[in-house]
C-alpha cells in the first residue's frame, strides 16, 4: 500500500525487453535500505525491486502492466514519480493507494491560475463514473484531489511545491497518466451494483 505522496523522482537509466520489459532506475533511495522482492510505485504502478545497485534498482514489467498503463511510453532519461511501500506507522498524507493502476487518463488543458497550475483530463468512459468533486484520486501515483468533473474530464491544482518534488512539471497537454480510481469510490459502486442485482 502506498499514500500518494511522492518522496523520490527516478530516473530511467536503461530498458530491456527479456521476455517482459526490465527497466533500472536510478533513485535517491539508500538502496542498502530496499530489500529484494519490495515494492516501489513508479508513476504510480506497485513494482517489484528485482535487482539492485548502489544508486539504482531494476523492476520486471509484465506485458499486461505495460498495455494497462503508461510505462509503454517510458524511454531513457525519463523523470518518473517513486513512492516507497507504507510501513506501520508512517503518516498518512495523501489517501489509500494500492498501485493498481485501473487505466491511463490524457492531459487535456493546461492553465496557470496564479502561482498554481490547473491540469484537467479525459478519463476513460468506465472509470469516471468513479471521480467525484473533492474526492481523491491519484494520478502518476500522486495523490490529489479532484476540484471538478464535467462528463469524463475533470481538473485538478498543483501548487509549485508539487510541481517541483514531483514530475509534474514535466507533463504537457496530449501526455498519458496513469489513472487510480479511489479505493472506496470501487467498494461503494461494488455494493451499489450488488444491491441491484
Amino acid at each position: 500500500m502506498f499514500t500518494g505522496i511522492i518522496t523520490d523522482i527516478g530516473v530511467i537509466r536503461t530498458l530491456q525487453q527479456q521476455g517482459d520489459l526490465r527497466a533500472r532506475i536510478a533513485t535517491g533511495y539508500k538502496t542498502d535500505s530496499i530489500d529484494l522482492g519490495a515494492s516501489i510505485a513508479s508513476d504510480g504502478v506497485c513494482l517489484t525491486v528485482v535487482a539492485l545497485g548502489p544508486d539504482w534498482y531494476e523492476v520486471q514489467v509484465s506485458a499486461e502492466t505495460v498495455a494497462k498503463t503508461n510505462l509503454g511510453t517510458w524511454g531513457v532519461g525519463r523523470r518518473v514519480n517513486l513512492e516507497r511501500a507504507l510501513k506501520l506507522g508512517d503518516e498518512l498524507g495523501g489517501h489509500i493507494v494500492s498501485g493498481h493502476v485501473d487505466g491511463v487518463a490524457e492531459v487535456v488543458g493546461l492553465q496557470d491560475e496564479g502561482a498554481s497550475t490547473r491540469y484537467r483530463f479525459r478519463a476513460p468512459e468506465h472509470l469516471a463514473g468513479f471521480i467525484a468533486p473533492k474526492g481523491s484520486v491519484a494520478l502518476n501515483g500522486t495523490s490529489l484531489t479532484v476540484n471538478e468533473v464535467e462528463g469524463a474530464e475533470f481538473g485538478v491544482n498543483l501548487i509549485p511545491h508539487t510541481k517541483t518534488v514531483t514530475t509534474w512539471g514535466d507533463v504537457a497537454v496530449g501526455d498519458l497518466v496513469n489513472i487510480e480510481i479511489d479505493t472506496l469510490a470501487r467498494y461503494v459502486a461494488r455494493l451499489r451494483d450488488w444491491e441491484n442485482r
